[in-house]
């Protein structure tokens, strides 16, 4: 796990925000950083590889590819789970919240 993917976990491990979130979770033929399966919510942290040519097209793919399985995404980058986690803390609590209705 990098630096921010253990930050966020040790915010939402353990139904911290509600509901139960898993790291590293397979669905299809894809991996995820965080699922929360009741929701269908994956949680991915964008790093710097995020940023390579090319990549974005990658990622749009997979996302795609996972929505059309029901998958939800919420994509937070690497430096703002490091320089303001209590923003991404409360984004993905929003998130959580908007998919409970």
């Amino acid at each position: 796990m990098t630096l921010s993917e253990v930050l966020l976990w040790q915010e939402i491990k353990g139904k911290q925000l509600g509901i139960q979130f898993s790291r590293q979770i397979p669905i299809d033929e894809y991996i995820v950083d965080f699922y929360c399966k009741n929701l269908q919510l994956a949680v991915e942290i964008d790093g710097e590889s995020h940023t390579w040519e090319g990549q974005y097209e990658k990622d749009l793919i997979r996302q795609e590819r996972l929505e059309s399985l029901g998958v939800t995404f919420i994509r937070f980058d690497d430096l703002d789970v490091k320089k303001n986690i209590n923003w991404v803390v409360n984004s993905l609590l929003e998130k959580v919240q908007e998919l409970s209705k």
